[in-house]
């Protein structure tokens, strides 16, 4: 006897396919993307003071996008090693964005990021991050 798929069991596999898309988007706030997820830098507030926190509990994967939203010139976002990011220093090579609309594709592993504008990170505006 073979097994045929009827209209209920084509709906009821839908609805959990739609449960489970929607779990994935909900968890830790990213938007899921076939290649990663979009992560807006400090939600609604942006990269602002005070951010260092934001990261913690979010399930980071290597290949989703940081997005860093600010008023350009005001502030900047530099990628620096964990020695910078404690010292809050700049020193060899470091990349810097200053869009004020800036995308990060986050490579496995921790990532530290700044504000260089003077006072910016020694007054909270930068975060640290870990990829799966």
């Amino acid at each position: 006897m073979a097994w045929r798929s009827s209209t209920g069991t084509n709906k009821i596999l839908a609805a959990f396919l739609f449960v489970l898309v929607f779990a994935r988007y909900e968890e830790g706030g990213g938007v899921c993307k076939a290649d990663g997820r979009v992560w807006p830098v400090g939600d609604s507030a942006g990269w602002t003071f005070g951010v260092m926190g934001w990261p913690n509990f979010k399930p980071f994967m290597a290949g989703d996008v940081l997005v860093f939203h600010y008023k350009p010139g005001m502030h900047n976002v530099v990628q620096v090693g964990s020695v910078q990011y404690a010292l809050c220093q700049l020193s060899g090579n470091v990349t810097m964005w200053s869009s004020g609309n800036d995308r990060v594709t986050l490579a496995s592993g921790m990532s530290f990021f700044i504000s260089c504008m003077p006072g910016d990170c020694e007054r909270g505006m930068k975060i640290s991050v870990t990829a799966r």
